[in-house]
């Protein structure tokens, strides 16, 4: 049985958890290393998708870049716009998904996903759509949780999942979203794998992927 209203009050209360910095509130400081690393350099025409609360409007300040942030989440909306007055940075957002992003080919030099592809519906689709959307040369920059690769952890991360979807708004801890982008067929792919120290979800990957 769905209770009405439900789906959308259970997308308002994600967006209200994580106001705090949205993706940023979950970041270590060897996550931060990352970011810092793969956005270094970024200029020009910049697509977020899954911007959530605004965690890396941060790293646009002062650069010479147009940003669109593709966010699913009509809650989210608010919170990133306070950030972005914070900043001084004029955002351009449109409500969207990352499988169907309303946007020309070949229009970005830059996408960005941080922990994004553990909840969309089809991770194969929505990495098609990046490449389709970016220049070539362009650059696909990455930050995700994933699958723990065995162990108690994995066995854990399996149990759980629908019970974590449900509460986090479709999320997945146990996707093996690696694979799946070294399979995109990106030119040039520079994945990294670390360890977050955090509960379920510390698995993660960095990384950029060249069209």
């Amino acid at each position: 049985m769905t209770i009405p209203g439900f789906p959308h009050l259970r997308k308002r209360l994600f967006a209200r958890m994580m106001s705090g910095g949205s993706q940023g509130c979950c970041d270590d400081a060897l996550t931060e290393q990352h970011k810092q690393r793969l956005f270094a350099g970024m200029r020009g025409d910049v697509i977020e998708i899954g911007p959530g609360g605004g965690a890396n409007l941060q790293y646009m300040k002062g650069r010479d870049v147009h940003w669109i942030g593709i966010e699913p989440n009509p809650f989210m909306n608010t919170y990133l716009m306070a950030e972005a007055a914070r900043l001084g940075i004029r955002p351009d957002l449109r409500t969207g998904f990352a499988e169907h992003l309303l946007v020309p080919d070949a229009c970005a030099d830059w996408v960005i996903s941080t922990r994004v592809l553990c909840s969309v519906t089809d991770q194969t689709t929505a990495l098609r759509e990046v490449l389709r959307v970016l220049r070539p040369g362009g650059r696909f920059v990455f930050i995700e949780h994933v699958a723990a690769q065995g162990g108690a952890l994995r066995t854990v991360q399996n149990v759980i999942a629908p019970a974590w979807r449900a509460i986090s708004d479709g999320c997945h801890p146990n996707r093996e979203t690696w694979a799946v982008i070294e399979s995109a067929g990106f030119s040039a792919l520079d994945l990294k794998h670390y360890r977050m120290d955090a509960p379920i979800f510390g698995p993660h990957i960095a990384g950029i992927g060249v069209k």
